[in-house]
């Protein structure tokens, strides 16, 4: 049986329990939003505090690694791109990007692939072992770096090369590049401390941040309005007394002859 307030209405029922569910719907929506972020940033914590390389993974590689260097992470699907003419890069930062953006699987225009092979990162250089040669990028000789915010390539300038060259990847592995890169360079300047810390920083803002659950509606808040027949609506009380009560009050106090005949003569 339909429930009814005390005019032995229902419609105030059918809105609390309509606002009720999409106020959920939205609120289910942004909170699974959130843990995904949160989810993503902490995991990118763990790395930054733990992950520190494996010489046994260089094991097999066609390198030979320097004593003290580790592997960070290799991928085996890179293209050695470069670029003739391009301004100045950027210095090297170590800034964590949570929320990359979605890239396109495309090479930008005056990016040219020269090679292609094995992409490894230690905790020393970027080296690329292609068919036609091995490419180092040592980071003590970075001086500008930047990633495309809308293709998978990344352009690197050094001291000792005049010409501009980077990685192609696929854009699946762009994201994890990026970030294990920039954990590198922090640990070849000694700086990794200050990654955990931006991360930190990002966790508290993104913990302050968590949606609330919405308080539920009651049929008692629902607006003066209802539905009648032909989907239009009206107003219940507002308008309607504004109609009805001038109107009751000239049926109870009729003009009388007197003040007809008084109200003529001023006239």
């Amino acid at each position: 049986m339909a429930k009814t307030d005390s005019t032995g209405s229902t419609w105030r029922y059918r809105w609390a329990h309509r606002q009720n569910e999409r106020r959920q719907r939205a609120f289910r929506a942004a909170d699974e939003a959130w843990r995904r972020r949160d989810d993503e940033l902490r995991r990118l914590r763990t790395l930054a505090v733990s992950f520190h390389g494996s010489a046994q993974a260089g094991v097999g590689l066609p390198m030979e690694l320097a004593p003290g260097e580790v592997v960070f992470w290799t991928l085996p699907a890179a293209q050695l791109v470069e670029v003739r003419h391009t301004a100045v890069l950027p210095a090297p930062e170590l800034t964590v990007d949570p929320d990359p953006p979605a890239l396109r699987p495309r090479r930008p225009e005056g990016v040219k692939v020269v090679d292609a092979g094995l992409a490894v990162l230690t905790n020393r250089r970027l080296v690329l072992l292609g068919g036609r040669g091995r490419r180092d990028w040592a980071y003590g000789r970075m001086t500008g770096l930047s990633h495309d915010p809308g293709a998978p390539v990344t352009l690197i300038q050094v001291l000792d090369r005049r010409r501009t060259s980077g990685l192609l990847l696929p854009t699946g592995a762009a994201a994890d590049f990026r970030f294990t890169l920039t954990l590198a360079f922090a640990d070849a300047i000694e700086q990794r401390a200050a990654v955990v810390a931006e991360l930190d920083e990002l966790i508290a803002e993104h913990t302050a941040a968590r949606p609330e659950r919405p308080a539920v509606l009651t049929p008692a808040q629902a607006r003066v309005t209802a539905l009648v027949p032909g989907g239009r609506r009206t107003v219940a009380v507002g308008a309607a007394l504004a109609l009805i009560v001038p109107a009751m009050l000239i049926e109870s106090n009729p003009p009388t002859r007197a003040g007809s005949e008084r109200a003529a003569a001023a006239t």
